[in-house]
């Protein structure tokens, strides 16, 4: 365990919310920068930390020797570029800066020029020298240094005055010419295009040679993921990356060369800024927290990092009162944990160390792309961001059991904020993974995604939190939702599909699968499912969230024909957490299991589960499957009326099957909800 961050300052009439200011942003800033100079015992040495984890992430150690160089040289450049996201800010503002006895400018100065330099021991190489490395097998193959001189060109115009200004004309044309190739040659099709367009950019700024013609090709493509709503689909995905690259990027672009070089483009890249800053407020959840989705989640509250991108446009729309007071409260979401850091360096997880979430191409030093958050420094103090009264949007609007639903169809995205329990709860569409990606699955396939229960991994074969799988009971094959399709939001039900073991290579469209439809509770979701199945006999599963369980309370409780399990207890910080499934039409029992090291904020966990099976191929059984996950951020008890809000549901059929019409859902209070699930063949979207 490390030590938590305590902020020293803090100011409750200007930060009523948090109480952060920019003086407590900067000491968050030398906080992390003390956890990483700990680590570094020579001047000269590169940043490169201790490493935990060694069986995912690059440098990998089977790899061949001529791979594990180039991976070598790419983490002495991540760690200089990323660390330096939360440098340059902080010593621009503080330029004496000292960590740990160095001189962060002169630390920060020696170490960009040595990796530029050919001959020099932490030389990492050009592009050019990269192919040659890898014998140029590959004439297409980008490098991870494109990523990482992207963050290098940001941070030397943040920190400006104290580092670039300082090198001679000879020094700077060495990292000139160091960047060229990166920022001219081969490039991953994706949000990577944004890198060569900042490299391009600061050249240009600074008098430097570009090709025009390869920045307006980059542009033109990155103006085309644009998928509406303020998000860009990255890849074939839609993530954070929507937000901590495209949104930030893009603003940044905008001023060193857009704005006067590409008119439309930067007004578009503007507008959509300003589009996105409409509704991404609710993104997150009452205390400010960032959901755990999408890959990359060791970058955490990087996602803010969107609101400082906007602050920097001409023409910025978005509430600075409210994007300090997310970015403050996410920033503690993590540095207020003492298992956040592993010897000074945030670990490679959401909180603390967690396998499952990591991906190969990650490094030790990748979580400090969370550096982004610390852009925000860069606002000069009388700028609106650090002077606006923190405000909490439509929080401060909600009632007491209040919900408010945001579904976007561009990036199919539907948030709730449910007032009741201060969550956010994220359901998505538009998801494509290969069978068999099961960090895919949980990064994107899951039916929801919460602010305070982040994602488990499989604590079963047979189980997962949050999403269904199905079991072939005649070959034993397990299949999960590896595809979903969006439908969107009708009269307060969101519609989806999800495909049980999609296969992308072939004609699948008879594929076992299952309509989504759900609505939200005050504490919760509930769903009304239709199974589309075309073989039997199969077994089903459904899982809850997973469940902290630092010693729990288990109830069981029943009225009429639906069942509950209750869970109470505690999260790794001692906070109340509760937990109920319930289930109704179309499951066979309700179960509970507990598991180890499948759970990120919890070393054990619970997670409850439906379960249910179909024995025919082809017969007339139920196809409507219903149930209920609510939460508690405390231990009220749930009334009964939140345990069991449904009154009755009806159906068209007159077997009460759910084959074919209506299901009526009639509540407790009064309120129906009407579930149509004809019709929704002609509006399903990737």
């Amino acid at each position: 365990m490390g030590t938590k961050f305590v902020p020293k300052t803090l100011d409750y009439e200007l930060s009523p919310y948090t109480g952060l200011t920019r003086e407590s942003w900067l000491e968050a800033g030398k906080y992390m920068l003390e956890g990483i100079f700990q680590n570094i015992d020579d001047f000269e040495k590169p940043v490169i930390m201790p490493r935990k984890e060694t069986e995912i992430t690059y440098p990998h150690l089977k790899a061949s020797k001529e791979v594990q160089q180039t991976q070598r040289t790419a983490e002495v450049f991540e760690g200089l570029t990323r660390s330096f996201f939360i440098a340059a800010p902080v010593m621009q503002n503080i330029p004496w800066l000292e960590i740990c006895g160095y001189s962060m400018a002169e630390y920060y100065k020696n170490q960009v020029l040595r990796v530029c330099t050919k001959g020099d021991e932490l030389y990492v190489g050009t592009y050019a020298d990269q192919q040659e490395i890898t014998g140029h097998a590959d004439p297409f193959r980008a490098f991870q240094q494109t990523v990482e001189t992207c963050a290098l060109v940001i941070c030397l115009w943040v920190s400006r005055k104290q580092i670039w200004d300082t090198y001679s004309q000879a020094e700077k044309d060495v990292i000139a010419e160091f960047l060229q190739g990166y920022a001219h040659e081969n490039t991953v099709p994706q949000n990577w295009r944004l890198f060569n367009m900042l490299d391009m950019a600061f050249l240009h700024m600074e008098g430097y040679p570009i090709d025009r013609d390869i920045m307006r090709d980059h542009a033109q493509a990155i103006l085309n993921y644009y998928a509406g709503d303020g998000w860009y689909r990255d890849g074939h995905s839609f993530d954070y990356y929507s937000c901590w690259a495209f949104n930030v990027y893009a603003p940044i672009w905008n001023l060193w060369y857009g704005y006067e070089n590409e008119p439309y483009i930067a007004r578009k890249f503007e507008e959509q800024s300003n589009k996105l800053m409409e509704t991404y407020g609710d993104f997150f959840d009452r205390d400010g927290w960032t959901n755990m989705w999408g890959r990359s989640n060791i970058y955490r509250n990087a996602a803010t990092s969107a609101f400082d991108g906007n602050m920097l446009l001409h023409k910025s729309t978005g509430n600075p009162g409210l994007a300090r007071r997310i970015s403050s409260g996410s920033l503690m979401q993590f540095l207020g944990r003492e298992d956040f850091l592993y010897k000074g360096v945030p670990t490679l997880g959401f909180y603390g160390q967690f396998s499952p979430l990591v991906q190969g191409y990650s490094c030790a030093e990748s979580p400090f792309w969370l550096g982004k958050a610390f852009l925000c420094l860069h606002l000069p103090a009388n700028h609106p961001f650090w002077t606006a009264k923190e405000n909490n949007g439509s929080w401060e609007c909600l009632g007491e059991k209040e919900v408010k639903v945001t579904a976007l169809d561009g990036p199919a995205l539907c948030f709730s904020n449910h007032q009741a329990n201060g969550e956010t709860v994220l359901r998505t569409g538009k998801v494509v993974k290969q069978p068999g990606d099961e960090h895919g699955m949980w990064n994107y396939s899951k039916l929801c995604y919460n602010t305070k229960y982040p994602w488990e991994s499989a604590p079963a074969v047979d189980v997962e939190a949050q999403q269904y799988v199905l079991k072939d009971k005649t070959t034993g094959q397990i299949s999960k939702g590896n595809v979903t399709f969006w439908h969107g939001e009708k009269n307060g039900v969101l519609y989806r599909r999800q495909f049980f073991g999609y296969c992308l290579e072939k004609e699948c469209h008879w594929i076992q699968a299952i309509n989504l439809a759900d609505f939200t509770v005050p504490c919760g979701v509930v769903r009304v499912d239709k199974l589309r199945l075309h073989r039997a006999p199969v077994s089903l599963t459904l899982g809850s969230y997973g469940f902290p369980d630092n010693g729990t309370e288990i109830e069981e409780k029943s009225c009429g024909s639906a069942k509950a399990i209750l869970l109470k207890g505690r999260d790794a910080l001692g906070n109340e957490k509760q937990l109920a499934m319930t289930i109704y039409d179309g499951w066979k029992d309700l179960k509970l299991l507990h598991s180890t090291g499948t759970n990120p904020d919890s070393e054990k966990s619970i997670v409850l589960y439906a379960e249910t099976d179909r024995e025919k191929q082809y017969g007339y059984e139920p196809y409507i499957l219903i149930s209920q996950v609510i939460t508690k951020e405390s231990h009220e008890d749930f009334t009964e009326e939140e345990l069991f809000p449904i009154e009755k549901v009806e159906y068209a059929d007159p077997e009460g099957c759910g084959g074919y019409g209506h299901v009526v859902v009639w509540m407790k209070g009064g309120s129906r909800k009407g579930i149509a699930f004809e019709g929704i063949e002609g509006k399903m979207m990737l």
